[in-house]
């Protein structure tokens, strides 16, 4: 037995919820909350593809992501990277996890000539941003695509799957479900699970914190993830139906 710093049992999740409609001028935006952290996901729709894809030939539309924490997130004030001059290399890795996730369960094919743009702005972190960013960005881009569908832009619906992500890690030698920040500062390995919701594995991103875990302990964090990605997924479903 251990003692979570929000007293949750170790298999259970931060009181997780997606605010539709946060941000008016975007096709499909949520504020998504895991506990104490905050992210606005919203999706646009833009009528070109990447100069890439029409240089290469390549059909179908496409889907990116950006990603920021802002100043105010964090205890510290952040700087915003355009004040650095560049991106710094985990803004750089969240936003490309993101991409991935959601194209994972899209048919880009039936975006064609279209790119649909996913923008996480992370409103205050305590942990878990990243994981929080893909479920949040995953519900608004169903509500874009179903305005698109509703305006006779997009003929059907380009996603096959509902995909959403939770981390887990061990903490005081017990595997634990979705890490808050105390949790994740502390915590012996971290681990970040992408999964569709038919259960289907999109990443696995798992590190040992200046430590070792056994083959048993990941079977036990994989299993704690899909427990907690399934509830995610029925609280998707709940707000887009």
């Amino acid at each position: 037995m251990i003692i979570r710093p929000d007293n949750r049992e170790a298999d259970e999740l931060r009181p997780i919820t997606f605010q539709p409609g946060i941000a008016p001028h975007a096709a499909g935006s949520v504020l998504a909350c895991f506990g104490n952290t905050r992210v606005i996901c919203a999706a646009t729709l833009e009528e070109k593809v990447p100069t890439w894809m029409r240089v290469q030939g390549v059909k179908g539309g496409w889907l990116t992501a950006e990603y920021s924490l802002l100043p105010y997130s964090t205890l510290d004030r952040k700087a915003r990277d355009i004040s650095r001059g560049k991106l710094d290399g985990r803004t750089v890795e969240i936003q490309r996890l993101i991409g991935r996730s959601l194209r994972a369960v899209l048919n880009l094919e039936k975006l064609e000539g279209m790119t649909l743009w996913i923008d996480c702005d992370v409103l205050q972190a305590d942990g878990g941003t990243r994981t929080a960013s893909i479920s949040g960005a995953y519900v608004a881009a169903k509500m874009a695509i179903r305005k698109f569908m509703e305006a006779g832009k997009i003929k059907e619906d380009p996603f096959t799957d509902s995909v959403a992500a939770i981390s887990v890690g061990m903490y005081q030698e017990t595997p634990i479900l979705d890490l808050c920040y105390i949790e994740d500062k502390d915590a012996a390995v971290d681990a970040n699970v992408v999964m569709t919701g038919t259960g289907r594995f999109v990443e696995l991103q798992s590190t040992g914190e200046e430590a070792t875990f056994s083959p048993e302990d990941l079977a036990s964090m994989i299993a704690l993830a899909k427990k907690g990605i399934t509830e995610i997924s029925g609280i998707q479903k709940r707000v887009l139906a």
